[in-house]
C-alpha cells in the first residue's frame, strides 16, 4: 500500500533521497551558496553590517528586515534601499500585518500560535498588499512573507503589471512549510526563494531540494526563541544536498526572531559569516560561492 503511494509521489517528482544524493541544481550564476544575515532592522544596523563585510574582507548576499514594512518610515526604507542598492546587497523586508500584530486573541494562547503570522480576514489581506505597494514603490524588489494566500495575490499582481516585474517574493520558516509537496505548491504559486522550517534535517532538505527549482534558505543558526541550535558543521553537507542555498547566519546572536538587532550585534552577525565560511573552506572547499554582483539579486532600484 505505501508502496503505490511513493509512486504515485514520484510521479509529482516528490521522492525520498538516498545518502548519496547530490544536488545538481545551480543558481543562474553557477554557484551553489549565497550568504544571508538576517534580522537587520534599520538603516545603522545596515551600515554596519556592510562596513563589517568590507573590514573582513568578504561579501554578502542578502539581509532581511523581519519586523514590518509598516514599522519604518519611508526615510528609513530608502535609506536601507540605497545602502543595498551601493553595496549590490538583495534588500527584503517582510509584511507588516500579521496575527500578533492583529486583535488576534488566539495568536496569544499555547493553541492558537499554530495560526503563525498569517493574514486574518480580508482587512489583513489589503493592509498587507498596501505594504508591498509601498516598499516596492520606494525601490524594495524583495519581499519577505508569511502567507499563501498573500502569496498568491502578489503573484497574480506581479503578472498583472501591478507590482514590478522583478520583484522577488521570499517565504519566512515561520510559514511552516517542513516537507516536498508543501515546498512544490509555494514553488507554483510564484515563490521565488523558500525558508522552511528551521530543524530540518540534512535528508528532508534533500527531498524538498529534488522537488523544487527555487533557491532554498536554511538557518545555519537560531536564536534562543526557535530552539537555539547552532549547525555550523553541517553547512557543507547542507549545500551538497541543498544547492542553490542560501546560508541564513547570524541568528543566534539574536533571542527573538524580531530581535532588534544593535551595531554591537551586527558585527557580531558578520562575524559568525566568518565562521561559517571557514567551516566551508576547510570541509568543502570545492563548493563555489556566487558572484558578489548576480544579475538575478533582487537589489533595490532608484
Amino acid at each position: 500500500m505505501m508502496d503505490d503511494t511513493k509512486t504515485f509521489l514520484k510521479t509529482m517528482g516528490i521522492e525520498r533521497e538516498n545518502e548519496e544524493y547530490i544536488s545538481k541544481k545551480r543558481f543562474n550564476d553557477g554557484g551553489q551558496y549565497r550568504f544571508e544575515i538576517p534580522g537587520i532592522q534599520s538603516p545603522s544596523v545596515l551600515e554596519t553590517i556592510v562596513k563589517s563585510c568590507k573590514k573582513e574582507d568578504f561579501f554578502i548576499h542578502r539581509v532581511t528586515q523581519t519586523k514590518g514594512i509598516m514599522l519604518l518610515s519611508d526615510d528609513e526604507i530608502s535609506k536601507m534601499a540605497d545602502l543595498a542598492r551601493i553595496s549590490e546587497i538583495e534588500l527584503f523586508l517582510s509584511v507588516g500585518p500579521r496575527a500578533p500584530y492583529d486583535t488576534s486573541a488566539s495568536v496569544n494562547t499555547s493553541e492558537g500560535k499554530r495560526i503563525g503570522y498569517r493574514l486574518r480576514g480580508y482587512d489583513n489581506l489589503v493592509y498587507a498588499v498596501e505594504d508591498v505597494k509601498r516598499a516596492a514603490s520606494l525601490g524594495v524588489r524583495g519581499i519577505l512573507l508569511y502567507d499563501e494566500g498573500l502569496l498568491y495575490v502578489l503573484n497574480n499582481m506581479r503578472k498583472e503589471g501591478e507590482l514590478p516585474s522583478n520583484i522577488h517574493f521570499k517565504l519566512s520558516a515561520h510559514a511552516g512549510c517542513s516537507n516536498p509537496a508543501s515546498a512544490q505548491l509555494f514553488e507554483n504559486l510564484g515563490l521565488n526563494s523558500l525558508n522552511p522550517v528551521r530543524d530540518l534535517q540534512i535528508p528532508m532538505l534533500a527531498s524538498i531540494r529534488s522537488a523544487i527549482n527555487i533557491p532554498i534558505d536554511v538557518h545555519t543558526e537560531n536564536p534562543k526563541s526557535s530552539g537555539g541550535f547552532i549547525r555550523h558543521y553541517e553547512v557543507p553537507e547542507m549545500i551538497k544536498v541543498a544547492s542553490p542555498i542560501y546560508l541564513k547566519t547570524g541568528g543566534s546572536v539574536a533571542k527573538t526572531h524580531s530581535w532588534n538587532t544593535s551595531s554591537e550585534d551586527a558585527e557580531k552577525r558578520v562575524k559568525q559569516v566568518s565562521l561559517i565560511k571557514r567551516v566551508i573552506d576547510k570541509y568543502y572547499p570545492d563548493a563555489i560561492i556566487s558572484p558578489s554582483s548576480s544579475k538575478d539579486l533582487a537589489i533595490p532600484e532608484n
